[in-house]
């Protein structure tokens, strides 16, 4: 069994040898947070104790076991919000010590990379390229289970710059879905910068084009325009897409890895997903993508990530606690 309480969504699974899903219940926070802009930490919190118990009872129920069926309990333990991250720990070691079982801390992201084993096999050497609200990452995996940083944001993750802009623009949280819709439905297009970096950097940076479309909202307010927004969010998708596109590639090549991975909830993005998976084929380079159900934060992903730590009989203490900065490189397979 699994469980994912790292941000806004409460969710527990459970998985069957890291491949298969027996249930995967999700409660999410988002009409709550939408009046806030933004998730709120406190609220999120107190959410998750709200719901918690329920999803472990649905989760069991939905795959028709008993807990004694369980071989372990998984919990995220970083990175996240500390006061989220909390509620699920301490539901995660109150079950695993009620029904005698090991404990199993998990990497969030490590979640989001091994989503994509649920769909299908991975190979290795391989490269994810990591999007959602907190993280933008190119990470080398060298063999399973291990996990090496070649590249990061510098500032901004992809998510929250389209969560940025999406406010900018008067969409509301949150707003990457309704960014990409209108990228993909607009014939004009604002021509944005695209920050590449040093000539043979993989890390990211956001921070400019970001501001590169407030100038360019407060331009056109200033002339008294109105209509301009699908131009500006095409603009800012095609600069986000491109770099994130061609990094990857390029990461692929230097590297020598046999498969692409896109993961996290930026990967849900349909614009992403279409320029990624037509440069892939062009480069013919193996690409992975998961269902939208697992791009997003969700418990079966964790249950994935945990089974690697299962198979070489890493587990948790009971002194467990949450880590809002873990780090990913340091949770790789020994």
């Amino acid at each position: 069994m699994a469980v994912e309480t790292s941000c806004d969504e409460t969710s527990v699974a459970v998985v069957k040898n890291g491949t298969e899903v027996l249930s995967n219940f999700i409660a999410s926070q988002i009409e709550t947070h939408r009046a806030f802009g933004g998730v709120v930490p406190e609220v999120a919190s107190r959410k998750h104790v709200e719901s918690i118990t329920r999803m472990l009872e649905e989760a069991v129920r939905g795959a028709d076991i008993s807990l004694q069926d369980l071989s372990a309990i998984a919990v995220t333990e970083g990175p996240g919000l500390v006061g989220a991250l909390l509620v699920g720990i301490m539901a995660a070691k109150s079950l695993a010590f009620a029904v005698d079982k090991p404990l199993i801390g998990t990497h969030h992201i490590a979640g989001h990379i091994y989503a994509n084993q649920l769909v299908a096999e991975m190979k290795y050497p391989a490269i994810a390229l990591v999007v959602s609200g907190g993280h933008t990452e190119l990470v080398l995996m060298e063999r399973e289970g291990s996990f090496k940083l070649i590249g990061r944001t510098r500032d901004d993750a992809v998510g929250e710059a389209y969560d940025k802009v999406a406010r900018a623009l008067g969409f509301p949280y949150p707003g990457g879905p309704y960014v990409d819709k209108l990228a993909l439905e607009s014939k004009e297009v604002e021509v944005l910068p695209r920050a590449w970096l040093e000539p043979d950097s993989y890390d990211f940076s956001f921070s400019g084009l970001k501001s590169a479309v407030l100038n360019a909202v407060n331009q056109h307010k200033m002339r008294g325009e109105e209509g301009y927004a699908p131009a500006i969010a095409r603009g800012f998708q095609e600069s986000v897409i491109e770099v994130l596109v061609e990094k990857a590639i390029r990461a692929v090549r230097s590297t020598g890895a046999v498969q692409l991975l896109l993961c996290g909830g930026v990967a849900a993005n349909q614009g992403l997903r279409q320029a990624l998976s037509e440069r892939s084929a062009k480069e013919e380079i193996h690409l992975l993508i998961p269902p939208l159900k697992y791009c997003t934060d969700n418990a079966a992903m964790i249950g994935a990530a945990a089974y690697l730590k299962w198979k070489s009989g890493e587990f948790s203490a009971w002194e467990l606690k949450a880590e809002p900065s873990l780090s990913l490189e340091n949770w790789s397979v020994k």
